[in-house]
């Protein structure tokens, strides 16, 4: 097969192969488990905190693991954390409340460190953007495609909201495993791909180190700009059933077909930057599309505020802003990035940095929320983060823009090389990483 092929081939499987994560990951959320709860806390809040500390714990981890993490492991490894992941959901069905609600956190863990693994196969090529937006529209599809599937379960098989979720998981076992196979069978990446965007190893402790203290501040700003879309996401992810029956009424097929144009539009969007061969023209581009998402989520909210656009037209709004700026940062961010700056390095180690404190923070809103002296809802709960995260965003997405152009001008003009895929501006740590790579 030629480069475009593989492309091809690597973009449709590992769009697949996430989506049925996501059948082992978010089904559960396609219930309301209404009138339950534990030790006074809405149930199904508990369970998505619950899934949600082990998916946090399993970021922090794979900080390292992912990092580190050889070629000839990654399948073997994925194969193995579904597994637990869907034994989780098994225990689930079997336990009874509120013992069940624990086996989320081991449902959660293994599934954290599904998205390094799984993207690691399609880094460091030229192909990357369009296969990386593949995969990360998954993110938005896949969400409102396992929430359909587990409610048309629901109502038409009769199944209890305990077993869906296993049983979901039994039809997207098979092909999540035939996706890993086509996967851990693919051509790496060429000389070509190399030469034009770095080559990618494993990172061991002085990599990341150097990497971090080197672009420390831009680092820090992309952080805090994807823990405020991860909090986003994660609030109309898990929450979107309850979002959708306070702002307007619709059956449940309204969730896969927002999603899905949500996902098609951003999906061509990121795309098309395949065409842009300047990896720091690129990078400005990326950081403009960010900036536009924010907007687009904060302007949608406030006509809708004012009632000068219905419900409907706000949840396709304002789902778009918040996917145009947060699916770069999984998809072209970071490839972008290291392709600008020529360091010999993987997009793991610096993702899932970012993916920790976002799940942190996510973590952190769910109980603060619980912790509210009124009960709030959560559409009301998910407005004003949108303003907060609108206005904060754009202006640390200009910031981060402005850091990255010049800190690209200061290297030339400290005439550093970034030609050089081992790359690095201190000399002594340059040799180690000769010395280990």
């Amino acid at each position: 097969m030629d480069e475009k092929q593989v492309a091809i081939l690597l973009a449709i499987t590992a769009f697949l192969c996430y989506t049925s994560m996501y059948a082992f990951r978010k089904s559960f959320t396609a219930s309301t488990y209404s009138n339950e709860s534990i030790f006074g806390i809405d149930y199904k809040v508990c369970l998505i905190i619950c899934q949600m500390l082990g998916y946090l714990c399993a970021k922090f981890y794979g900080i390292k693991f992912i990092a580190e993490s050889k070629n000839q492991n990654k399948g073997r490894y994925l194969a193995i954390l579904i597994t637990i992941s869907w034994i989780g959901l098994l225990g689930f069905a079997v336990l009874p409340n509120p013992w069940n609600a624990l086996l989320l956190l081991v449902n959660g863990f293994p599934l954290g460190m599904v998205w390094g693994l799984v993207f690691s196969y399609l880094e460091g090529r030229r192909y990357t953007e369009i296969m990386g937006a593949v995969m990360s529209v998954s993110l938005i599809f896949a969400s409102g495609f396992i929430k359909t599937v587990g409610r048309w379960m629901i109502a038409s098989t009769h199944v209890n909201e305990y077993w869906m979720p296993f049983l979901t998981g039994l039809i997207f076992f098979l092909p999540f495993m035939a996706c890993v196979w086509v996967l851990e069978n693919s051509p790496p990446p060429t000389a070509r791909d190399k030469a034009m965007r770095t080559e990618r190893v494993a990172m061991n402790g002085t990599m990341r180190k150097q990497f971090f203290k080197t672009f420390m501040p831009g680092i820090v700003m992309t952080i805090v700009i994807y823990t405020m879309l991860t909090m986003l996401r994660d609030v109309r992810d898990n929450f979107e059933v309850e979002i959708w029956h306070k702002v307007t009424h619709g059956e449940h097929w309204i969730f896969a077909q927002v999603d899905t144009f949500i996902a098609l539009t951003v999906l061509w969007v990121i795309g098309s930057l395949i065409r842009v061969k300047d990896n720091l023209k690129a990078f400005k581009m990326i950081h403009g599309l960010i900036i536009c998402g924010f907007l687009l989520a904060g302007v949608s909210t406030y006509l809708f505020s004012i009632e000068r656009i219905g419900g409907l037209s706000w949840m396709v709004l304002v789902g778009l802003g918040l996917y145009l700026a947060y699916i770069p940062y999984n998809a072209i961010f970071f490839e972008r990035m290291i392709a600008t700056y020529g360091i010999k390095s993987n997009i793991g180690f610096v993702m899932y940095l970012a993916d920790s404190f976002g799940y942190l923070g996510s973590f952190l809103i769910l109980l603060n929320k619980e912790l509210l002296p009124n009960t709030v809802v959560w559409s009301n709960y998910f407005t004003k983060l949108v303003y907060i995260a609108s206005i904060v965003g754009s202006v640390l997405a200009l910031l981060s823009w402005v850091y990255f152009v010049r800190k690209k001008a200061a290297l030339h003009k400290q005439n550093i090389t970034t030609e050089s895929p081992s790359w690095c501006p201190a000399q002594e740590v340059q040799n180690k990483l000769n010395t280990t790579v």
